[in-house]
C-alpha cells in the first residue's frame, strides 16, 4: 500500500461528517459507484441497469363503430426513462505519457443518480481520489441534508478538505489536483450540474448546445479578481495563456493544497436545469482534452450523428485527437428523452479541420 493510499486511509477514518469509521472496506464495497481508470477508448457498459421507459403512446382497439369518444385513462410507470448500460464513457492517454482523467458514475438513491468527471494534473491522485470517494460523500450527506443544492456544494468543500489532510499527513506538499464536474439527476427530471475548473457539462436541448459550466480559468475577470486580493498574480506564457503564480491553468479546483491560500477555491459554481424529456436530448461531460479541441456545438452535433451514446463518445475523443488535442481526452454521455429527434448539424463543416482530421495534409 502507497504512502499516499495509508495517508487517505487514516484520513478518512478521522473524518466524522462522512460517518464512515465503521466497516468502511464493506461500505466501499457496496457503493454501487463505476469508476474506471483506462487508456485507451473503453465504456460503462457494465453500470447500473434503469430501464427506459419513453415509449410512444400507441391506441388500443376500440372496434370499428363507437357512439362516443372512449377517454382513456393516464398511463402510469414505475421506471425510469434511463438505463445505466447506455450512457457512453470513453477515455484516452493521447500523446500524453499517463491518463490523468477519470470518471464515475452511480446510483446514489431510488430517486437521484450522479456522472462526474475529473480532470487531474500533476499527477492522478487528486482524480482518482474524487471518482472513487466523491459519489460515496453525496450519499452521505443526503442522508442527513434533503437540499439537493446544499449537499452537492458541501461534498466539494470536504472532498478537497479531506484530501488536503491526506496530503499534509504526508509531511509534503504535492501540486495534485483536478477539476470536477458532477451532475446529479434526481426524479428524472431535475439536473443539478456543480463545476471547479475547466471541464464542460453541455446540454443538448432542441439540437442546440447550452453549456451548463462556465471555465474557471485567469480569463474570467471575476476569478482574476480574488486570486489578486488573495495575494496570488497572473502570469501569461508565450503563447498569450494565463497561469495562476505561473503555475496553475485553472482558478478553483479540488487538491492544489499550495495554492489554496493564494485564491484557489473548491467552491463550485452551480447551475440547475428542469428537463423537458420531449426536447432535451443528452448530456455531455468532456474534459478540456476535448472542450479544447472543439466548440459546444460542434460537441454536439458530432454526437448527433452517433447511433448510440458509445459511439459517441468514442467519436469525440477519437475527433479530438484527430484536431491535435495533446491532452488525454475523456467524454462521457448520458440521454435523455429526444435522443435521436435532432439530427441537422448546426455548425458549418471547415475544410481546414476536415483536411487535418482526414490527415491528407502533413
Amino acid at each position: 500500500m502507497c504512502r499516499l493510499h495509508k495517508a487517505i486511509t487514516t484520513a478518512l477514518s478521522r473524518s466524522t461528517p462522512l460517518i464512515i469509521k465503521r466497516s468502511r472496506a464493506r461500505a466501499f464495497q457496496n457503493m454501487p459507484c463505476s469508476c474506471r481508470r483506462f487508456s485507451t477508448s473503453t465504456s460503462c457498459k457494465g453500470a447500473l441497469a434503469l430501464e427506459r421507459s419513453f415509449h410512444p403512446m400507441s391506441w388500443d382497439s376500440f372496434g370499428t363503430w363507437l357512439d362516443e369518444p372512449v377517454v382513456l385513462p393516464p398511463r402510469t410507470t414505475t421506471s425510469s426513462v434511463f438505463s445505466f448500460k447506455d450512457i457512453g464513457c470513453a477515455t484516452e492517454t493521447g500523446r500524453r505519457k499517463q491518463n490523468e482523467d477519470r470518471y464515475s458514475v452511480a446510483k446514489l438513491s431510488d430517486d437521484t443518480l450522479y456522472f462526474a468527471i475529473f480532470d487531474g494534473h500533476g499527477g492522478a491522485a487528486a482524480a482518482e481520489f474524487c471518482a472513487r470517494y466523491f459519489g460515496h460523500i453525496i450519499k452521505q450527506l443526503l442522508t442527513r441534508d434533503s437540499d439537493l443544492e446544499s449537499a452537492l456544494m458541501k461534498s466539494f468543500l470536504q472532498i478537497d478538505e479531506i484530501f488536503s489532510e491526506s496530503v499534509y499527513s504526508l509531511g509534503e506538499i504535492p501540486s495534485a489536483g483536478t477539476t470536477a464536474t458532477v451532475a446529479l439527476l434526481q426524479n428524472d427530471s431535475e439536473l443539478l450540474v456543480a463545476s471547479v475548473g475547466d471541464s464542460r457539462a453541455i446540454l443538448c436541448t432542441e439540437g442546440r448546445a447550452e453549456p451548463l459550466t462556465d471555465d474557471h480559468t485567469p480569463r474570467r475577470r471575476d476569478e482574476r479578481e480574488r486570486i489578486e486580493q488573495s495575494g496570488g498574480f497572473i502570469e501569461w506564457n508565450r503563447v498569450n495563456e494565463p497561469y495562476v503564480n505561473g503555475k496553475l491553468a485553472m482558478t478553483r479546483s479540488i487538491g492544489d493544497v499550495q495554492m489554496k491560500s493564494f485564491g484557489v477555491t473548491a467552491q463550485p459554481e452551480m447551475r440547475r436545469v428542469k428537463l423537458h424529456h420531449s426536447k432535451d436530448s443528452f448530456l455531455v461531460l468532456t474534459t478540456d482534452g476535448v472542450s479544447g479541441a472543439m466548440e459546444n456545438q460542434e460537441i454536439c452535433d458530432n454526437v448527433k450523428r452517433s447511433q448510440d451514446p458509445t459511439e459517441a463518445a468514442t467519436l469525440l475523443i477519437d475527433q479530438a485527437l484527430q484536431y491535435g488535442s495533446e491532452d488525454n481526452v475523456t467524454t462521457m454521455v448520458v440521454p435523455f428523452g429526444a435522443w435521436g429527434k435532432y439530427k441537422n448539424s448546426l455548425t458549418a463543416s471547415s475544410f481546414g479541420r476536415i483536411a487535418i482530421a482526414t490527415g491528407r495534409w502533413g
